[in-house]
């Protein structure tokens, strides 16, 4: 059995997700896109049943700062013209991650798990996140190759040039991860064992509120061996 099929013997779906934003403190910065891709297993492959992709408006008064311009390429024009309400989106989010027996994946998880937590606190139903186990594959990366640990990094280690691009805009980066997940289950079958587990830079610490049904350990700037050992 692949490893893409341990998972898809635990789960119906896996919902590879990712967000851009305009800084990195959830509680006072906000989404401008989420992009998510459903994968769902039929007739034993692994088929995209679902690709989603937004951009998300800014409350009253709030710009994007000219940095996340320059990195994303979104601008407060174009979230104006084709943006849609973040209590839109919220709505969206409980159809996309709904259903107990879903996965949710993400390259540095507990960054967009945080950010879609206080958009949904404010905005939708964040009990939606409850009893919904998650992946971060940053985790696995840290586990399995030295320092620099960004996406491109991945997406170079795994010959992925050329298919994928890391382009700072979350539909891209939703289908880049979705590769190096696939190359990571081909690499070593233990993506399991990462469920609910989640690294975290032992230099700088935990950034941001802890998820309540995640297990966090520290990971330095090369391999030590298998975070999940340690537990």
């Amino acid at each position: 059995m692949t490893e893409l099929e341990q998972l898809f013997a635990k789960y119906r779906r896996l919902v590879v997700f990712d967000t851009e934003t305009t800084g990195l403190n959830p509680k006072n910065d906000q989404i401008i896109e989420f992009a998510a891709a459903v994968l769902e297993q039929q007739d034993h492959t692994v088929h995209c049943t679902r690709e989603y992709d937004v951009l998300v408006q800014l409350p009253q008064g709030r710009t994007i700062p000219p940095k996340i311009v320059e990195l994303t390429g979104i601008t407060d024009q174009a979230l104006q013209e084709t943006g849609i309400a973040r209590e839109t989106l919220c709505r969206d989010l409980e159809e996309i991650l709904g259903g107990p027996d879903t996965l949710l994946v993400a390259y540095n998880a507990h960054f967009d798990l945080c950010f879609l937590f206080y958009a949904l606190s404010k905005y939708g139903n964040a009990h939606i996140l409850r009893g919904k186990d998650k992946l971060d594959l940053l985790t696995v990366y840290r586990d399995r190759r030295p320092y620099p640990h960004r996406l491109a990094s991945a997406i170079s280690a795994y010959g992925l040039e050329g298919q994928v691009q890391n382009s700072h805009r979350a539909i891209d980066d939703v289908l880049a991860t979705v590769q190096v997940m696939l190359a990571m289950g081909k690499e070593r079958a233990d993506l399991e064992r990462y469920i609910n587990l989640f690294g975290y830079n032992a230099k700088y610490g935990l950034e941001g509120k802890p998820i309540s049904s995640v297990t966090y350990r520290p990971q330095g700037y090369r391999p030590a061996g298998p975070i999940y050992e340690l537990l």
